[in-house]
């Protein structure tokens, strides 16, 4: 039961921050083709990696921050998908919300599944791991977009999405124990 709160006041830290945003920008992100979610990403996860490896900064968001962003953009990834055509467009305000809590959904299903076979290893992961595996499931997502989205055998761009989501989230986590730096 405790991951499923965290998990929970987590996504609801995220989802604040994605309806403030929408209200202040709209849906601009709808103009944004897959790859340019990937490179948003991209930015956010090896900010987080050179943060860690430098062990100082100089702009103000603080790792907490750009994992959330990575929550946002990875949840904007699978709408994106859905929607299946970037547009410049934007979609209403309870449209994107709705939209936003269906993914988070997929995205709390996928980790209690993973949670239950696995036993909550990612709790014994370190922060580094979290940021190295989120961008090996980018570099993943851009070899599929190169495979005009088709693969053999592998997960496809959801699915790797969805773990992006997670891996962000359990970074989070860690973090409000504790046991990560912010």
């Amino acid at each position: 039961m405790l991951t499923n709160d965290q998990y929970d006041d987590v996504i609801n830290t995220c989802k604040d921050i994605f309806i403030k945003k929408t209200k202040d920008y709209g849906t601009s992100w709808r103009v944004l083709r897959i790859i340019s979610v990937v490179d948003q990403i991209f930015i956010k996860a090896l900010r987080i990696r050179t943060i860690q490896e430098k062990q100082e900064q100089k702009v103000g968001d603080d790792i907490a921050s750009e994992f959330i962003g990575i929550v946002n953009y990875g949840v904007i990834g699978l709408i994106q998908l859905k929607l299946n055509k970037p547009a410049i467009e934007d979609i209403r305000m309870d449209k994107a919300e709705k939209l936003y809590l269906e993914y988070v959904d997929v995205a709390k299903s996928t980790m209690l599944d993973k949670n239950h076979d696995y036993g909550e290893a990612w709790r014994e992961m370190s922060q580094e791991s979290f940021a190295d595996l989120i961008l090996v499931k980018l570099m993943r997502i851009r070899q599929i977009l190169q495979n005009e989205g088709k693969t053999l055998i592998s997960e496809g761009i959801d699915a790797n999405f969805t773990d992006i989501i997670n891996y962000a989230v359990f970074g989070l986590i860690l973090i409000n124990e504790g046991k990560h730096k912010s």
